[in-house]
């Protein structure tokens, strides 16, 4: 089995995992057809990849599109599983847009920068001039009914199976639960309903690579998002190395009847020179 990697970090421990810097990949393309799987490229390399070369990636296409923000998940989320996403709403920002949502959300809710990570650009609004604030830096709105909640569950999908899951403990005082943010790692077991709804979840829409944020209220599981490329220090301290579950996915799923024959620099390990060329 063939692996090309664009992430050297995440792919560090996979066997005969070649690196390509994502910025080079234009003078590796031998490499690349060569390849029966791309690992972890660059979100602007996936429709060359594969619709340009025909190339299996992992994570999957659906982890990247769905992945790729907040506002792509939550759409499928409420259209799906309603019952399972706090109440959304995803505005272009205008001043009727801003009445609207004062109008229907009651204080405090939660506002939220589309595209972000490890708590950043989440804001508990708990007034009129917090909301202003927000809108004044974000052209469009997304915005979430806040639940009453002081830890969340973290639940690691790899393949088409939960890998580790765990819960994040929000600081003393503190909204956010993300261990970024000063949130704490807590090894309680974590609920089966919530375990069970985001294996649904990912295996209906094709996500194999992914950790979701979930809430628990009153015994019924909320899911807020999932990060396509999450942090493994949760997995580290439960001696849990995501490289084998890795590497199982990929043999269990490879095309041995599809694997074209070895180009010289896959074989070899070297690289025709060739001239250089600025990524686009």
């Amino acid at each position: 089995m063939r692996l090309v990697s664009f992430d050297a970090f995440r792919t560090c421990r996979l066997p005969n995992a070649h690196y390509i810097k994502p910025d080079h990949s234009s003078r590796s393309l031998e490499l690349i057809k060569a390849a029966d799987w791309c690992l972890f490229p660059e979100y602007w390399q996936v429709n060359t990849l594969v619709f340009g070369l025909n190339k299996r990636i992992f994570p999957s296409l659906p982890s990247y599109l769905l992945g790729h923000n907040k506002i792509e998940f939550s759409r499928v989320m409420t259209t799906l599983w309603p019952q399972h996403i706090p109440q959304t709403f995803i505005l272009d920002n205008s001043p009727q847009a801003r009445e609207d949502i004062l109008a229907v959300m009651d204080f405090p809710f939660v506002c939220k920068t589309p595209k972000s990570s490890e708590g950043r650009g989440v804001f508990l609004i708990e007034n009129r001039a917090d909301f202003m604030r927000y809108c004044d830096t974000h052209p469009v709105l997304y915005v979430q009914e806040y639940l009453p909640i002081d830890r969340d569950c973290r639940i690691v999908v790899i393949g088409e199976a939960v890998v580790a899951s765990y819960w994040r403990v929000a600081g003393e005082g503190n909204f956010h639960n993300n261990i970024a943010q000063g949130g704490s790692l807590c090894f309680d077991p974590v609920p089966q309903r919530a375990i069970d709804l985001v294996l649904e979840v990912a295996k209906t829409l094709g996500i194999d690579h992914a950790g979701f944020d979930v809430a628990m209220v009153g015994g019924h599981p909320y899911i807020f998002e999932f990060n396509r490329l999450f942090g493994n220090h949760g997995l580290t301290v439960q001696g849990i190395d995501p490289s084998s579950n890795i590497l199982q996915w990929l043999e269990a799923n490879s095309l041995p009847d599809q694997t074209p024959p070895k180009t010289p620099e896959m074989a070899t390990g070297k690289r025709r020179k060739m001239r250089p060329l600025r990524a686009a």
